[in-house]
């Protein structure tokens, strides 16, 4: 194939350069062989070969001022035909710009967008990728340059239906009407040191779309910078430590591991019902994770009809992952050594049994962390049916 270095002569000559444009019905683009080699390149080929072709291309339709996509198109089959190379199927190479009406405003289509709020149908990132890339072809292959978004979620809702079922196309169109709720969603993540309660919430939040996430280590923190020792010593250790604070007294017969967690629990309790409060207030949804929400300590009812207060316990049974975690904690955190975890993992483990014992008698479902993608996909399933489930019991009243 022909090659010359960028900025060479002919059309394209600084100072003198008549861009050639392509055309079709949403008016004219200029063409631009760096757009070109971006989408070969998506389409399975790589840099060196993607680089060369839009070279070669931008060398046949140089004398062109203005072609259509088809026209390019076709000319890009030919070059690559020519060297041998074959790529993946896609939209043509330079599809319009599509619009999304919602309430009188626009806003460009972006597969991108659409991919992300595929993920609280508690799909796996690729298939979310794969369904919204079909989307974008579908709504380019119908010329569609306008589309309402209660037509783009029916279309999405019936590919997901065909793809994955009923259920999964449910959870989309839930979760999309609770993108301007009248209440927010607050999900609360318990459980021990070392289950994995932080990296769950992260990604739960970033799949559901949920900007706000916080944990109770920030709000003891917070406190501990307000409360000195001598006042609160209780939010000054360790949750499996507080049973050495000078001046704790165990009740006779009770596990002072157990006793003195729950007091220290109780107190930061207040800072996360501050943040569950303010969250309300604003309208605004809200993942909190910590081993200091316990279940049945919170006071959640106050919250009915405020807020959708979603409350799951994470939990880990195998020792061996308690290790594995905490070990990877060391090596991302100079100031959290395994060994300061792994030698007190008696005393998290009893923790751990009486945050479960809580959790089955006030009927918290418990997510046992095994595998970190289907924990993620298990939560975002029970967030999006207990919304709808909500919705349901609403609707009569409403009505």
């Amino acid at each position: 194939m022909a090659q010359r270095p960028a900025g060479d002569g002919g059309p394209e000559k600084a100072g003198t350069r008549t861009r050639i444009q392509v055309e079709d019905v949403g008016g004219r683009r200029p063409f631009m062989r760096g757009i070109l080699v971006h989408s070969l390149m998506a389409r399975g080929l790589a840099f060196e070969d993607a680089y060369a072709t839009a070279n070669e291309v931008r060398e046949r339709i140089r004398e062109q001022q203005v072609l259509t996509p088809l026209e390019l198109t076709k000319v890009v089959d030919d070059v690559l035909a020519a060297a041998g190379l074959s790529v993946e199927p896609a939209a043509p190479l330079l599809p319009p710009d599509i619009a999304v009406v919602a309430r009188g405003k626009e806003v460009p289509f972006s597969k991108g967008i659409l991919s992300q709020s595929l993920l609280a149908a508690a799909l796996e990132p690729n298939e979310a990728f794969d369904v919204a890339r079909r989307i974008e072809e579908r709504l380019v292959r119908d010329g569609l340059r306008r589309v309402e978004r209660s037509a783009l979620r029916k279309l999405v809702y019936d590919a997901l239906r065909s793809a994955s079922g009923e259920r999964v196309a449910r959870r989309y169109l839930v979760w999309r009407r609770f993108q301007d709720p009248d209440r927010p969603v607050i999900l609360l993540l318990g459980g021990a040191t070392g289950v994995g309660k932080t990296s769950l919430a992260l990604e739960v939040a970033h799949r559901l779309g949920i900007g706000r996430v916080l944990s109770t280590d920030a709000i003891r923190q917070v406190m501990r910078i307000m409360l000195s020792p001598e006042l609160m010593p209780a939010i000054h250790s360790s949750s499996y430590q507080a049973h050495r604070q000078e001046g704790f007294e165990p009740t006779p017969g009770a596990d002072p591991v157990v006793e003195a967690f729950a007091a220290q629990a109780s107190v930061i309790s207040v800072g996360a019902q501050a943040m569950i409060d303010r969250a309300i207030e604003e309208n605004s949804s809200l993942v909190l994770d910590g081993i200091s929400l316990l279940p049945g300590r919170l006071g959640l009812e106050a919250y009915a009809g405020r807020a959708h207060v979603i409350f799951l316990v994470v939990a880990t049974f195998d020792e061996d992952a308690f290790r594995a975690r905490f070990a990877r904690r060391g090596e991302g955190a100079a100031d959290r050594p395994p060994h300061r975890y792994l030698g007190h993992l008696s005393e998290i483990l009893r923790i751990q049994d009486y945050i479960l014992e809580l959790a089955e008698t006030h009927g918290v479902p418990i997510v046992e962390n095994v595998s970190f993608d289907r924990s993620v996909l298990s939560i975002i399933r029970y967030v999006t049916e207990s919304v709808a489930k909500a919705e349901e019991a609403d609707a009569p009243r409403a009505g």
